[in-house]
């Protein structure tokens, strides 16, 4: 009798990356007006160096000492805004940034709210803001990817592919974007394609070690265990402690009959993970193929503990509980399996009271 593996496969398509909006070479110093405002700019600009230095309240005092000597300084309040981001002000900075477009409608403010907004788990906010970053600038690439990453998430993939392929057009590029498309279209079941943008992702910056993982699951998919293998070994190499690469490396190793190498991944997932009911299971279903149905059971015992609602965990404990000759407690296992919605456990339950 064959017991029934489930991978978890997390597929990672969306690291949401930092949400770090005001990068070093995004403020801009000011240059020195001839209207009386020196003051103001050399404020200004200390709070520029103060930001690239990490000293976020000094860059906070010096924005507003600009801002109370020229109220109109448009560009003091957008870095203000961007500063009090970076220390978790999130309604100062959207404050901010609202005085910003006030003064004027410029596309990074429209786009630092935005982030804020998700900061924030207004992501409806945060869709219409990088919509307004788009109007302003049509050619916003990192707008477009986040919006796009918003729509995935929805289960817009159309949505979503259509915002990746833009974002790539204006920034051909972007590794990020072609990881997520790849992950689009492995949602849509175009595994050569995503393949192809994971490949092109790495092209653009090898030292993505989900992006290894994203096209390793896809060769994995597509039957290429060996290949699956080597992409998720160079993710690990890459994130020593990436456990979801174990997990995936292991089940990518039972795909191929290396059923000892599987529980060794698995056990490397356990160990950086303890409470990762998934690789519990996982290793479960290597054991039993390696005829150690006691350490199954043990296995799916764990995973119920950490997920007592693990409907599959039943099944295979019960499965193992069978060739143990533990008919009572294997029925019993199979009809929780099914009320937890596990339809495959009704063909175990035929001789079941």
């Amino acid at each position: 009798m064959k017991l029934k593996k489930i991978s978890s496969i997390l597929f990672c398509a969306f690291a949401i990356h930092n949400y770090c909006i005001a990068q070093t070479d995004s403020i801009v110093k000011a240059k020195i007006l001839d209207d009386g405002t020196q003051d103001a700019e050399k404020f200004y600009n200390s709070g520029i160096s103060d930001f690239a230095t990490k000293n976020f309240q000094s860059a906070i005092t010096n924005f507003n000492q600009a801002i109370t000597l020229k109220p109109d300084f448009q560009k003091a309040y957008y870095n203000r805004g961007a500063t009090k981001f970076e220390i978790k002000d999130y309604n100062g900075a959207i404050s901010d940034f609202d005085k910003s477009l006030t003064l004027s409608q410029d596309p990074d403010s429209y786009f630092s709210r935005a982030q804020t907004k998700f900061a924030l788990g207004d992501k409806t906010g945060a869709v219409a803001d990088y919509s307004k970053t788009i109007e302003v600038k049509t050619d916003y690439a990192q707008a477009y990817y986040y919006r796009g990453e918003l729509k995935f998430e929805n289960a817009d993939y159309k949505g979503a592919l259509e915002d990746f392929n833009l974002a790539i057009k204006f920034k051909p590029d972007y590794a990020y974007a072609y990881n997520d498309r790849g992950s689009v279209k492995r949602q849509l079941e175009d595994i050569s394609g995503a393949i192809s943008d994971y490949n092109k992702a790495l092209i653009n910056n090898s030292e993505m070690a989900f992006t290894y993982n994203n096209l390793a699951s896809a060769k994995r998919k597509k039957g290429d265990f060996k290949g699956a293998i080597s992409d998720y070994s160079e993710a690990i190499r890459q994130k020593k402690d990436y456990y979801i690469a174990y997990n995936n490396r292991g089940s990518a190793k039972f795909d191929n009959t290396d059923y000892k190498g599987a529980v060794e991944d698995f056990s490397s997932a356990i160990q950086l993970k303890p409470d990762y009911a998934f690789a519990f299971n996982n290793r479960a279903a290597a054991k039993y193929k390696l005829k150690n149905f006691q350490g199954c059971i043990e296995d799916c015992t764990k995973a119920i503990q950490l997920n007592p609602g693990y409907g599959y965990a039943y099944l295979n404990r019960g499965i193992a509980k069978e060739m143990l000759r533990d008919n009572d407690g294997a029925c019993s296992d199979w009809k929780k399996a099914i009320e937890l919605g596990i339809e495959a456990a009704k063909n175990y339950t035929g001789d079941c009271k």
